[in-house]
């Protein structure tokens, strides 16, 4: 083992490295498959509170809802199907 300082400061930038590919190693696709799972299930109600965590739910519901209709209705003008 040296006690190089140049050395110790290639190997933490090695070990950093590593840390983010490991981190940024899973797919785009996943992670915001995943982000919006939690956020249609309503993970970010406060626990313990039924009445919050499914209004959160069902308004998220409508609102995709709304989306997918408003979708339909624009390519429907435009003449796109």
């Amino acid at each position: 083992m040296t006690t190089d300082p140049r050395e110790a400061a290639r190997a933490a930038e090695a070990k950093a490295t590593l840390e983010r590919v490991k981190r940024d190693q899973e797919g785009v696709f996943g992670s915001s498959m995943g982000r919006a799972a939690d956020h249609f299930s309503g993970r970010d109600a406060p626990e313990g509170d039924k009445i919050e965590l499914w209004g959160r739910r069902i308004g998220r519901a409508l609102s995709l809802i709304g989306v997918v209709v408003l979708a339909f209705w624009l390519g429907h003008q435009l003449k796109i199907w």
